[in-house]
């Protein structure tokens, strides 16, 4: 079916937007199906950075949220982002689901939006000013959230400590990583650009490369073959699970596995890790159990907003998993801004020149410098007169 292209609307002197809907409760994998231009309905309560910058890389034309963008639980990330790309973000209420469908080209003008000439929701638009009332009052009410992240902290320890400090219950690997390095690439903040600039450490050292589901994705696109895979196997492509050597699927600390059946269907060899925490935190311990010198991480939670933006009690996990992990661990983070020169192509070439004709400068007022310049000057004659008695 041929998709219906963007068009900005005029109705009683408010700009509009058409364009098709795509539609999906989980706002990753709607991104991995939404297109240029097209409209986004997801339903995604405290929009997180790395959902905004998805839908921001997807060129969504508007975004439609079922759930409140900005709870005021925690000064979260996405909504910001989405404003600043320009993309204008509706809360729109649950009932979007009801009166919408895949592929439907809607009409978002103001805070309405349309089908044809029939209003099929209204909602609240969330501009500069407001995303900026909201944000202050997340603020004010982090001491809860604090509170809510010290008690899952505690709560994982006692469940989980014999896993956390003893390695209980991981499972045994093909890939020998004692005494190596290894890569840990989460599809999180700044992967892209960390990754590239982590390219001459790759080539040197030659790290184990360990893809946390779409990290695999994330390696592969970067021109690397994942060495293992770990996750729940919720976003990872097929290409990148049958391009792994090795795959761990993340149960449930009851035993369940959803991503199970997915390798199975495949034909694909995999083996189990039950835990509580989060596919980031069992591909940390795997390295650091199995005798790991260092561990590098592309794309993980460092900071306590990263934690809190990710939006499950769970993180509280990966918190831990850093202390126990302790010196081994890198954090790559930013390593693309550390790295990035200041100097400009223009200066080095001015100052190549500079550099240039001081020399030039220092040969024709010295002695030896002349002395050099006449010795060159035979020497390219002779050179000269050999070439055309050669090809003459």
């Amino acid at each position: 079916m041929r998709l219906a292209p963007v068009r900005r609307s005029r109705q009683a002197g408010l700009p509009g937007i058409t364009a098709v809907a795509r539609i999906d409760r989980r706002t990753k994998n709607l991104t991995k199906r939404l297109k240029p231009g097209q409209i986004a309905v997801i339903d995604h309560a405290d929009i997180d950075r790395v959902s905004a910058e998805a839908l921001v890389s997807g060129k969504a034309a508007a975004v439609l949220n079922a759930a409140a963008s900005t709870s005021g639980r925690y000064p979260n990330l996405g909504p910001e982002i989405l404003l600043t790309a320009g993309i204008p973000l509706l809360d729109v209420g649950s009932d979007i689901f009801d009166k919408v469908r895949e592929g439907e080209v809607l009409r978002v003008l103001g805070a309405d939006v349309f089908r044809g000439e029939d209003k099929v929701a209204s909602g609240t638009e969330l501009t500069a000013d407001l995303i900026a009332a909201q944000m202050a009052e997340a603020r004010a009410g982090m001491s809860e959230q604090l509170e809510a992240f010290a008690e899952n902290t505690m709560d994982y320890l006692r469940r989980e400590r014999d896993l956390l400090f003893d390695g209980i219950g991981l499972p045994e690997l093909r890939t020998v990583m004692d005494g190596r390095h290894v890569l840990i690439v989460v599809r999180g903040y700044n992967y892209r650009t960390d990754l590239q600039a982590l390219r001459p450490y790759i080539r040197e050292y030659r790290p184990i490369l360990m893809g946390v589901d779409g990290g695999a994705d994330a390696l592969l696109d970067a021109g690397y073959r994942p060495d293992i895979v770990v996750g729940d196997m919720d976003s990872i492509s097929e290409k990148a699970l049958r391009s792994s050597k090795e795959i761990v699927v993340h149960a449930y600390a009851d035993g369940r596995a959803p991503g199970l059946k997915r390798v199975e269907d495949l034909g694909l060899d995999c083996v189990l890790c039950p835990a509580a925490g989060t596919s980031e935190d069992v591909a940390m311990l795997l390295a650091d159990d199995r005798g790991a010198t260092l561990i590098v991480a592309v794309g993980s939670h460092a900071t306590l907003i990263e934690f809190l933006d990710k939006g499950r009690a769970g993180m509280a996990s990966t918190f831990l998993t850093r202390l126990r992990v302790g010196s081994k661990l890198v954090d790559a983070k930013g390593v693309s801004r550390l790295y990035r020169s200041r100097i400009k192509t223009r200066s080095l070439v001015l100052l190549a020149a500079a550099a240039l004709v001081t020399i030039a400068a220092a040969l024709s007022i010295s002695t030896a410098g002349q002395l050099y310049v006449r010795l060159l000057g035979g020497y390219w004659n002779d050179f000269v007169r050999w070439t055309g008695q050669l090809f003459g």
